[in-house]
């Protein structure tokens, strides 16, 4: 099979939709498959570039701007032919919204089967950043979604709760296709590594309940929650990852680490270090430092909305708590720190673990190549 991936994000940038495309790409390799990457290109003065090629895949890049620290591609009618020139089977956008609606309209326009993969709930980030106006642009994101994924053959949705809000926004076609993780890379035995070791000695030198937190430091993850738990005694909060909200944070949690962004087996070993996740935005799709976090065998305490639904069974393999309730997320974490509770978070931490292997990348990827069997089947029949 030929596979054409219209990507909104890609390497050097770290984010859930890079790691979701490179991983597809790595298995799509393994499985003998064609394949080409478009993504949004670095400019020449930046000190980390595009690749060239990855997986042994080629990788296009287009020209972009930058909007908030992420690059933007650039719709232009290069893309056709990128797509004249390989000829694929399927196309796979993304996180559709700019580059990858360009993508879908000539998918469209050349007779391509698409498969678009919804990765960003966006109309929660705008309606928070909107003010008053909130509901109102909320609603005009969710036609324009509709509008985007209208000219897809399927669209694939992370979790339930995705789901049910793009058939309640009357997006057609939709399935649902989960997120792979690399149950090798995070693991329980990294909590034996020397170097592990050694971080969680400089982090918890008087012995400290470490709570753990990876991903983007942004106003859209709601990290503000964490000041919650600087008040929880005998712990202390360990952040990974970078972005513009790390100043305030660091004024707001004094007493909390910073451990800047992490990679491959720095971040396998922070997870290591780490007693408990704890996550805090209420707008993930999915959610996948859950589940790198349940791989890992921690236990995880997050909302009770969206993506974390699916990962977090309370009590089982971690907690859930209610958002709208100010100290909600201090209450589901202190039984879990309390004096004694390390064998109840053992006991969570490995059934987490258990049941997040299920999900390998492999599993995933042999899943969605028959999610492109489908699409190329329904556009098939729509042609006839």
């Amino acid at each position: 099979m030929r596979v054409v991936i219209v990507t909104e994000s890609f390497l050097p940038a770290l984010n859930g939709v890079t790691t979701s495309v490179c991983k597809v790409l790595e298995n799509l390799r393994a499985r003998g498959h064609d394949a080409l990457v478009i993504a949004p290109g670095t400019s020449p003065w930046s000190p980390t570039m595009t690749p060239e090629r990855y997986a042994g895949y080629p990788v296009h890049s287009v020209t972009s701007v930058p909007v908030r620290q992420f690059r933007v591609g650039l719709p232009s009618y290069e893309i056709e032919t990128v797509l004249h020139r390989f000829r694929p089977d399927v196309m796979h956008v993304a996180s559709p919204f700019v580059l990858g609606v360009r993508g879908l309209t000539a998918a469209r326009a050349l007779g391509i089967p698409s498969v678009a993969v919804y990765q960003t709930d966006m109309p929660s980030y705008i309606r928070q950043h909107s003010g008053p106006a909130g509901n109102l642009t909320a609603r005009a994101a969710w036609r324009w979604i509709r509008r985007i994924h209208q000219q897809a053959d399927l669209t694939l949705a992370p979790s339930t709760a995705a789901l049910h809000d793009l058939r309640a926004n009357d997006v057609p076609r939709v399935a649902l296709w989960g997120r792979g993780v690399d149950a090798d890379l995070f693991h329980p035995d990294r909590r034996e590594d020397p170097q592990t070791q050694a971080l969680r000695r400089r982090l918890a030198p008087h012995g400290e309940v470490l709570l753990g937190y990876v991903g983007r430091l942004a106003p859209e993850k709601e990290l503000h929650r964490l000041v919650e738990l600087a008040r929880v005694p005998g712990t202390r909060l360990v952040l990974v990852g970078e972005g513009p909200s790390r100043e305030l944070l660091e004024s707001q949690l004094p007493g909390a680490a910073f451990l800047g962004r992490q990679e491959g087996l720095d971040l396998a070993r922070a997870y290591g270090a780490f007693d408990l996740f704890v996550h805090t935005g209420t707008r993930e799709t999915f959610g996948q430092t859950l589940q790198e976090a349940a791989a890992a065998g921690l236990p995880v305490v997050a909302p009770a909305r969206g993506g974390p639904l699916d990962l977090v069974e309370v009590g089982v393999t971690g907690q859930l708590f209610d958002p709208d309730a100010p100290g909600a997320l201090a209450a589901a974490v202190r039984p879990l720190v309390a004096p004694g509770a390390a064998a109840q978070r053992g006991a969570m931490g490995r059934e987490a673990r258990r049941r997040v292997v299920e999900r390998s990348w492999p599993a995933l990827v042999d899943q969605l190549v028959d999610h492109y069997a489908t699409a190329m089947g329904a556009a098939a029949v729509s042609v006839a």
